[in-house]
């Protein structure tokens, strides 16, 4: 079991980030058959754009980096806030001295790919760094950039609804709702399905990263990382394949438009209105609109958090919405007991 000790010292300096390097070695990871499958749809469009840079490019070299256990620090460094970029990531990477890097090789490429000629030459060359780097910035580039905005957009979503279960129901709750299998006993976060024994933040704080790509739970225990969880963002489910098991609003829609059921649909967290045209691929001036008619109605109320506005349903947009859910639930419960007894 892996325990960390919280004090409200540690509370009051936990923060949430979000890291696009973190992201990229995931995928990448995934692409290469080392972690978590991709949904179809996922790996039909990107696995060939994968190969081909596997061939063109270091990223072999990238990949021989990476163990069951996660990889090297220098290829995914930690994040400062919830601003981080890929271009901050990456200037991050290529500054890395090339000592520090090959400390790092000598730790975590141990298999058999590290034995790879091409894959040695990499490693072993005076500019190794700036190598790795040059093969990091075009995968995400041709692989993740692409999707990166909506993705982004899921985890500030995700961050946005935590942070409104802090202030709401505390500390505790939200630890708690990151993942089944963490739980909240005695002043501490306690891991079952993890090794690590007790681990003590000493006032520095507990960084909570969003990921779209990571299956579980994942953890950094060691400098340079400060003490992190990394937990799947809310909303992933659509990523990976389980979109059947959103339920389809058809009387909403008969009620308020398709456009509309979409939007009060996917207010199960506040956002704003450039967060929802990205996520659901709306135009901004559209989506607008068709907020400031659910608010009109009572559906939406909206609220200022900083630069933004955050929209979020109303105990009638609530009602509307669940309802919608237990209608399409029943019918799947009908259509089990039928499909059972025929």
């Amino acid at each position: 079991m892996l325990r960390f000790e919280v004090s409200v010292e540690d509370l009051l300096r936990s923060r949430f980030a979000l890291s696009p390097a973190m992201d990229l070695c995931l995928l990448l990871r995934s692409l290469a058959g080392q972690d978590r499958p991709l949904p179809r749809a996922w790996a039909t469009r990107l696995l060939p754009a994968f190969e081909r840079l596997r061939r063109e490019t270091e990223l072999n070299a990238v990949l021989a980096l990476q163990t069951p256990q996660g990889g090297p620090n220098f290829v995914a460094p930690p994040p400062r806030g919830l601003n981080q970029t890929w271009a901050d990531d990456l200037a991050m990477i290529r500054a890395t001295p090339l000592e520090a890097a090959r400390h790092e090789f000598a730790t975590t490429a141990t298999g058999p790919s590290a034995r790879d000629p091409r894959v040695r030459a990499v490693l072993d060359s005076t500019d190794a760094v700036s190598r790795i780097a040059e093969a990091m910035d075009q995968a995400w580039h041709e692989l993740l950039a692409p999707d990166w905005p909506q993705l982004r957009t899921l985890c500030e979503r995700d961050v946005v609804h935590r942070v409104g279960v802090i202030g709401e129901q505390g500390w505790a709750t939200t630890i708690e709702s990151l993942h089944p299998g963490i739980v909240w006993r005695a002043g501490g976060i306690e891991i079952g399905f993890f090794r690590g024994g007790t681990v003590r933040l000493v006032g520095d704080g507990l960084l909570l990263i969003p990921s779209v790509f990571v299956g579980n739970i994942a953890a950094h225990l060691e400098d340079p990382w400060p003490r992190t969880l990394v937990y799947p963002a809310r909303g992933t489910a659509a990523l990976w394949g389980e979109q059947e098991t959103v339920p389809q609003p058809d009387a909403l829609t008969a009620l308020v438009g398709r456009a509309r059921a979409r939007l009060l649909v996917a207010l199960d967290a506040p956002a704003s209105t450039s967060h929802l045209a990205r996520s659901l691929a709306m135009a901004p001036g559209a989506v607008g609109d068709h907020l400031a008619i659910l608010r009109g109605a009572g559906l939406l109320v909206r609220a200022r958090s900083g630069r933004s506005v955050l929209y979020r349903r109303t105990p009638l947009g609530e009602a509307l919405v669940g309802g919608s859910i237990s209608r399409h639930q029943d019918r799947l419960g009908k259509a089990g007991r039928d499909s059972f007894t025929s």
